[in-house]
């Protein structure tokens, strides 16, 4: 009775914690400040509710495959013999941010060669084709992945627990904070103030326009949440740059005539 009932809340948060991020991103920028938010649209072409409705529906299929491996790392043998801690101060506490950042750039790594690798035919056809079906993505794309894909996003958890101590609350953290920045990527607004271009962050996180070409473009950008391996391996869209001056000064323009 308590693993049923312990799935059936696991699955309700990953899938209330989807909706809440994605949800309300798509209620600020598509619906209620749709009109004040048009000028920071990345792409002219507008979202269509066909489009929405798909990526709802493959979003919560991967939630369900999320939510299907925490349960594996619960129940499982992987739980046993992982680097989860559960005592707080078995570790420094200074080590449990530097746990979430850790596990960021795990991820970073894992998932720029796993998105490049399938981008190869046929594991495009089959597997990644689904997410690239949002050419003009809305934060309702941000886990919208074919089955099979959903399986390998979720062995980053998996790998994680098993490289670095990581206590089980700084999971949640680190979690959320990826769903958060995948819906940030996915917005398909570039929301980034204007001096955000002149400071060194810039070199090295990704922006929304950064993964919007390559939802636009279908290839170059594969990284996540920093520019590193796009930029050491020369995969990063050449025009990234210019594109996203662009953008900035075409928003920057409309406040302008504003004033």
């Amino acid at each position: 009775m308590y693993e049923f009932l312990f799935t059936l809340k696991l699955v309700f948060f990953f899938i209330l914690r989807y909706i809440l991020f994605a949800g309300t991103a798509l209620a600020i920028f598509y619906l209620v400040f749709k009109k004040f938010f048009k000028r920071y649209k990345i792409q002219n072409k507008k979202a269509d509710k066909k489009d929405f409705l798909r990526e709802l529906f493959y979003s919560i299929q991967t939630n369900l495959v999320f939510a299907g491996t925490a349960l594996l790392v619960e129940f499982g043998p992987l739980g046993e013999y992982s680097k989860i801690y559960a005592n707080i101060h078995e570790f420094p506490l200074w080590y449990l941010p530097v746990s979430v950042v850790l596990a960021l750039l795990i991820h970073d790594t894992y998932f720029y060669w796993m998105h490049r690798t399938i981008h190869i035919e046929p594991l495009y056809r089959t597997l990644h084709k689904t997410h690239h079906l949002s050419t003009n993505p809305s934060p309702l794309a941000s886990f919208a992945f074919h089955a099979g894909e959903s399986v390998l996003e979720s062995f980053i958890i998996i790998i994680v627990i098993f490289l670095i101590p990581i206590h089980i609350t700084m999971i949640f953290v680190f979690t959320s904070l990826s769903l958060l920045i995948n819906v940030y990527g996915h917005l398909g607004f570039e929301i980034m103030p204007k001096w955000f271009r002149k400071t060194p962050l810039f070199q090295i996180v990704n922006t929304s326009v950064h993964h919007n070409m390559h939802h636009q473009y279908f290839k170059g950008n594969y990284g996540l949440y920093f520019r590193f391996w796009d930029r050491l391996m020369g995969t990063e869209n050449v025009d990234y740059v210019s594109n996203y001056e662009n953008v900035i000064a075409s928003r920057d323009k409309y406040f302008n005539t504003d004033e």
